[in-house]
């Protein structure tokens, strides 16, 4: 499996957003409105879409107690993805993949995670994959909004959110600084992307929670797509909060380790941090 990750860096630094393409209070009734810029986002949106490829569900075909589900948002959009279902669930985890990620891609390798006794929940970007819908940054942020909620509903003891890459942008705007969840790891996520066009209101570091005990940071030191100097402030306000930072020098970006070995080492310690009372 080929995953290539875009670092948010790519956002065509040449076409400015003006005040004009920001969403104003009115505009946000739409959540499919652009954001970042209405050429930009849109655009970058499509590179990714085109990178992460087409669904594939042979793919989790195999996999014991894989279900494929779906979510049908506020707005009507269906959102396709895929559970994996423990015998004896003592919570659920639900996963946000990066931005060039398919839930089919990541099916296989969340097992180790289910085989912790907890359901495993990982959908399709809206217009990625089997979702419908276009792909827009707000849009995301408040499926996930509504995502969660529903899942919190299902009467699981203990409910664990583990965002890669872009996931952890998307799950920091939508619950970060909120009791909605039980432990959060974020795993090399940049701390702004307000420098490259989004509002301000969108930057990771503006959702962190006062009490930090809850949270973990995962930032390797061979990072080339999130190198740690984009996470820098990040990790120094969550640390100052009482997160716990993971800071590896020979992590890469997640699903670019170089060995199986270190890609184990990342998942055991998220899976760790989260097992944690």
């Amino acid at each position: 499996m080929t995953i290539l990750l875009l670092v948010f860096s790519l956002w065509l630094p040449g076409l400015a957003t003006s005040e004009a393409e920001m969403r104003t209070t009115k505009e946000e009734l739409d959540v499919e409105t652009a954001v970042c810029g209405s050429l930009r986002e849109p655009f970058m949106f499509w590179l990714w879409q085109s990178m992460a490829g087409a669904a594939n569900p042979a793919r989790a075909a195999n996999i014991k107690g894989a279900e494929q589900i779906q979510f049908k948002t506020r707005d009507g959009i269906v959102l396709g993805g895929y559970k994996l279902v423990a015998g004896n669930p003592k919570a659920y985890l639900l996963v946000a993949q990066g931005n060039a990620m398919l839930a089919d891609q990541l099916i296989a390798d969340l097992q180790t995670f289910r085989d912790r006794d907890w359901d495993i929940y990982i959908y399709d970007y809206r217009g990625y994959g089997t979702s419908h819908g276009k792909s827009r940054l707000a849009a995301i942020v408040d499926d996930y909004v509504e995502i969660v909620t529903y899942l919190n509903t299902l009467g699981y003891a203990r409910r664990f959110l583990y965002g890669i890459s872009m996931g952890g942008v998307i799950l920091l705007n939508a619950v970060g600084n909120t009791k909605l969840y039980s432990r959060l790891v974020v795993d090399s996520s940049p701390a702004r992307i307000s420098d490259l066009g989004c509002p301000e209101r969108y930057d990771p570091m503006t959702h962190l929670p006062n009490d930090g005990a809850r949270m973990m940071i995962i930032s390797g030191g061979r990072d080339s797509v999130v190198p740690p100097a984009q996470m820098e402030e990040l990790v120094r306000v969550a640390r100052s909060r009482g997160a716990r930072i993971v800071q590896d020098p020979e992590l890469a970006h997640p699903y670019q380790d170089s060995s199986t070995a270190l890609h184990r080492r990342r998942q055991h310690e998220a899976a760790t941090f989260l097992s944690q009372e």
